[in-house]
């Protein structure tokens, strides 16, 4: 036999017997010529072990990332889950006739995968408040909640209301369905060159309470 090697064994203990049969390769296996050509720097092992490692990374950060898109993890704390989670179960964007539920992240991450790296690299600053505890309790979060929202809203201008047009656009909508109103608003919104979150604030979280410095200014 060139390749491989078979050895009978047999065992009788005591008045029973076992009999098998043992292989084995004379060649090295696959395996071990890998390790081999690695420690020699052979490209063609380098180039394997280059692939196999880029598949392993990108599959495990792909994997992480939208496990961080799930819900689950959205509201895994505490200031989410008592808070806006809260709010947003009493929408239509969580629950309506259609089935359709707009995610956490179907409104705050985007799809595109470079908008989504920047998104889930600024996010680390959350950890740090998370950390330092800046909206540990209801108090704190409502103390907060007005410049939250308005960073949010500054970032859904400045992207056009990027998310929001993933599901909604001006082309799409069936103005003869709407009511006078809507219908007319709409128009104007398009003419206007507006973006949906110049007049949708407030639909899936409670509008925050205007800091009363800033209300005065305002005047």
């Amino acid at each position: 036999m060139d390749r491989r090697t078979f050895f009978l064994i047999v065992v009788r203990p005591g008045e029973g017997s076992f009999w098998g049969i043992v292989m084995t390769d004379s060649k090295r296996s696959w395996w071990r010529r890998l390790w081999d050509g690695l420690g020699r720097r052979s490209p063609p092992a380098l180039l394997v072990l280059g692939v196999a490692a880029g598949i392993i990374f990108w599959g495990g950060f792909n994997t992480a990332m939208e496990e961080t898109n799930e819900m689950a993890f959205c509201i895994g704390c505490h200031e989410m889950r008592a808070t806006v989670y809260e709010e947003y179960k009493d929408t239509p964007h969580f629950r309506n006739p259609s089935g359709v539920q707009a995610t956490c992240a179907d409104c705050h991450v985007p799809r595109e995968w470079v908008h989504k790296v920047v998104r889930k690299v600024q996010a680390t600053k959350e950890l740090y408040h998370k950390a330092l505890g800046t909206i540990s309790t209801p108090e704190k979060f409502e103390a907060k909640r007005w410049e939250m929202a308005n960073r949010v809203w500054d970032q859904m201008r400045v992207t056009d209301s990027r998310e929001c047009r993933n599901c909604h656009s001006f082309d799409g909508m069936d103005l003869a369905e709407q009511d006078r109103s809507a219908r007319k608003k709409h128009t104007k919104a398009e003419e206007d060159g507006k973006t949906c979150i110049d007049c949708h604030k407030g639909i899936a979280h409670n509008y925050p309470k205007r800091p009363k410095e800033e209300s005065v200014a305002s005047r």
